[in-house]
């Protein structure tokens, strides 16, 4: 009976997955349509530039991140200094700021009419732009510095839990053996440290080949500024599919580098507690120097964007809080609060056939639907929309066929399509989170009740869901943040009259009028800092 209801699990496990897999194989059947030899004409003109563009963004974002990380993880992580306790929450803020909002706080800051040049001019008694040379923000090196503040938390987190579990012996022993603090991060914490930051590398080169609100505003033309283009420009379906299958290539070849090069990497270590007196404590001097970075791009990263778009919210408060304004709000969240649903019951599902099964083939389920993440938001888009067409034909056809009047377009004329690609883009995070909370469970729980004769289900809803609570709570959330910062798969698939406020402030953004657009900017950014909090209570446990 219960290898029976097993099989049933597994049956329900690998339908789901095949779903959520379906967009990816159906952008691989439209890459292969005809396309009226568009794509030919893009790999001879403005192709090797948006892929030199798309490469170089993701390296420089990349890097850029790293660089930003890896000092303050390290500080905040294995140093003792004024103002510590503080900074190791506080620098996970800039991951609630969209990246195409610090865009255009910057460049209305930085730009010619900006404040900052005309300080200048003022100053100096310059006139005109040739009395002087200032870098202008709007371009490729622009942009991986705005994503560069904004996608650097993502390696810090994991980088700072990284060294925060090292083993306490090996830093011992390299106190003992004479090496200073600098000589213990580069020789040991760092290597050590590799896998937490190819994860978190990995991380940030999928957001920034996904990124397309901030490359369009520099106007900088990448792989998913191009899909955007051709497929609205050109009106070419085909050829859209076939530059989204060059993004795809790309990052699965980041992937697939970043496995390969640590393929033979291990790594065994005893975790134990960081403790204050296991800390570096700094001098007066180097309290400064650390206090200065990291105090620096707190303010640049957060605080002065988060100010700017504070202070445009007060001034048109009267203008941006009216009817519309619930109504995007309400579009959000409750778009954002069924995703969240729907993909903890996928994840409670996934992991749980995963977890219960004895065959190995019935972790592959779990696998396949974490793929989606990898998906840019335009790619995506492409992916959902040609199986749900189809769907939608087929739909009327039928009605047809029994003389009914067809219902039209129920799937992609509405949301169903929007929470459809969401929960694609965003399943992989729930099961992120259960699968972390199942390794808590011991095995032991599992076998008592199946000898006190509990079915599978029982054992799911008696045993499992109340010690998964936290972590099926906690996976929600972060889908609901994404869902609700989600935007080029909302711009893509929304329905006719659909609005919410991702699309709504990128709207302002567009025409260069972020005042209007900025208390949903604001709302965006507070309900982004609520897993923070959660966050930061976890990092106090470790402190």
């Amino acid at each position: 009976m219960i290898l029976g209801l097993a099989r049933s699990w597994s049956l329900a496990g690998y339908t789901v997955a095949a779903l959520l897999v379906l967009p990816l194989f159906a952008l691989i059947l439209q890459a292969l349509q005809p396309d009226e030899a568009i794509f030919s004409h893009l790999l001879a003109t403005v192709l090797p530039t948006y892929i030199r563009n798309s490469l170089l963004l993701i390296l420089g974002v990349s890097l850029g991140a790293l660089l930003l990380a890896i000092p303050c993880a390290w500080l905040t992580a294995r140093c003792e200094f004024v103002g510590r306790r503080y900074l190791q929450w506080a620098l996970l803020l800039p991951l609630a700021m969209p990246g195409y909002i610090v865009a255009y706080v910057y460049t209305d800051l930085l730009d010619y009419a900006g404040p900052v040049q005309r300080s200048l001019r003022s100053i100096f008694g310059w006139s005109s732009p040739q009395d002087y040379f200032f870098s202008d923000i709007r371009t490729l090196g622009g942009a991986i510095c705005m994503l560069s503040l904004v996608l650097f938390p993502y390696i810090y987190l994991l980088a700072r839990t990284a060294f925060m579990e090292q083993s306490l012996s090996l830093a011992h022993a390299s106190r003992i053996m004479g090496c200073s603090p600098w000589q213990s991060f580069w020789r040991l914490s760092l290597p050590m440290a590799r896998p937490a930051l190819a994860v978190g590398v990995a991380l940030v080169a999928m957001e920034t080949a996904a990124d397309f609100a901030t490359v369009s505003y520099f106007a900088v033309p990448t792989l998913t500024t191009a899909v955007y283009d051709t497929w609205l420009g050109y009106g070419n379906l085909a050829a859209a599919a076939k530059l989204s299958a060059i993004i795809l290539l790309v990052v699965f070849s980041l992937i697939g580098f970043e496995r390969f090069a640590r393929r033979k990497q291990q790594l065994f270590q005893k975790q134990s507690r960081i403790q204050a007196t296991d800390l570096y404590p700094l001098t007066t001097v180097q309290t400064a120097v650390a206090l200065s970075f990291c105090g620096t791009l707190l303010f640049v990263a957060f605080v002065l964007p988060f100010s700017i778009l504070l202070s445009y919210a007060i001034s048109y408060f009267e203008q941006s809080w009216d009817g519309r304004f619930w109504q995007l709000s309400i579009n959000s969240l409750s778009l954002a609060l069924i995703t969240s649903l729907i993909c903890c019951l996928i994840a409670l599902l996934l992991m749980f056939v995963r977890r219960s099964s004895p065959r190995p083939s019935d972790a592959l389920p779990s696998r396949l639907a974490s793929t989606g993440y990898a998906l840019p938001g335009t790619v995506l888009a492409i992916g959902v929309l040609v199986p749900l067409t189809m769907l939608d034909f087929a739909i009327n056809d039928l009605a047809d066929v029994f003389g009914i009047k067809g219902p039209g377009l129920i799937l992609t004329g509405s949301v169903v399509a929007l929470i459809f690609a969401f929960c694609v883009r965003f399943v992989a995070i729930a099961i992120g989170s259960v699968e972390n909370s199942y390794k808590r469970i011991s095995p032991s729980l599992d076998m008592v009740s199946l000898t006190m004769g509990q079915s599978p289900r029982q054992l799911l809803w008696r045993v499992h869901f109340p010690l998964l609570a936290k972590g099926l709570f906690a996976g929600a959330l972060l889908v609901f943040i994404e869902g609700m910062k989600e935007l080029p798969a909302a711009l893509l698939l929304r329905p006719i009259g659909f609005e919410n406020l991702a699309t709504y402030v990128f709207q302002f953004v567009s025409d260069e009028k972020l005042e209007h657009g900025a208390l949903a900017a604001i709302v965006i950014v507070l309900v982004g800092l609520v897993p923070l909090i959660y966050l930061n209570r976890s990092l106090e446990q470790h402190s």
